[in-house]
């Protein structure tokens, strides 16, 4: 990176956060503590311009100001930011093969998904070749006590995190959508017994959904995995066939997670 990197044209360029990304990434690229000169120089702004941002940067934790040394390095968020990517890009590169795996075998749609803000958002999708299929687009966000994904994910929150959920309402997005939180709490229950979560219908009319969680070292929830369906396809003993698959995958999965996790 260079320190006459121009800023870029156009009217939706917030030029104060482009020049705050700038100072992120050099100190970020730095690869060390490096001074307030060091940054005003590089990046060619007055050195009050310099602190401001540097400042704004540490108070929001995605610099550390190390007050003694007077010098900068990348910070806790933004290495939490960091381990996440690393995290998302590991879950995805470890599951695909894993999902095209269950898509060869049953032809219906393979999702994959994480929670984010009290929901689950689809961040991998194998779609069906069938012309009648159930789907999601990568990026979608659902609520998490409707879906069998959601379902299979809150099974294995902690309590308190659960209670937040439960907190924020329980909305109905079909006439079968679980309103009542003791109804919800005894399938979790069941979730955790059986290792599956079932929904036919919560989340979308015709729809079926198995979902199975993916567990980190510790036995919590870091991603799930489900098979949807139209709900007229699926008979009882293909059912069970594909709730065998998914747990035996979601544990797979868990388990290749964790041999790849850095020593």
């Amino acid at each position: 990176m260079t320190g006459v990197e121009k800023e870029p044209g156009g009217a939706y360029i917030v030029g104060p956060v482009w020049k705050a990304m700038k100072v992120l990434a050099f100190v970020a690229e730095s690869g060390r503590v490096v001074s307030l000169t060091e940054v005003a120089e590089a990046l060619h702004l007055p050195k009050t311009t310099a602190f401001r941002y540097l400042h704004t940067l540490s108070a929001s934790t995605f610099l550390e100001h190390h007050v003694n040394e007077d010098r900068y390095e990348i910070g806790a968020r933004f290495r939490a930011l960091a381990r996440t990517d690393s995290s998302l890009h590991r879950l995805r590169e470890v599951s695909l093969p894993i999902m095209r795996q269950l898509l060869e075998q049953f032809n219906e749609t393979i999702n994959l998904a994480i929670e984010s803000g009290g929901e689950m958002i689809y961040i991998e999708v194998i779609e069906s070749t069938r012309t009648l299929r159930i789907g999601a687009r990568i990026g979608t966000r659902e609520p998490m006590h409707t879906t069998a994904l959601g379902k299979a994910f809150l099974a294995y929150m902690e309590e308190s995190a659960r209670e937040t959920v439960f907190r924020s309402g329980l909305a109905a997005r079909t006439h079968r959508s679980l309103r009542d939180v003791r109804i919800l709490k005894r399938q979790l229950e069941s979730v955790r017994q059986l290792g599956f979560a079932v929904e036919t219908g919560e989340n979308e009319d015709g729809a079926l959904c198995v979902g199975v969680p993916i567990l980190d070292d510790l036995n919590h929830p870091i991603g799930a995995l489900s098979l949807s369906a139209p709900e007229r396809r699926q008979a009882a003993d293909l059912v069970d066939r594909a709730t065998q698959a998914l747990v035996k995958a979601g544990k797979t999965i868990t388990r290749q997670m964790h041999e790849a996790l850095p020593v």
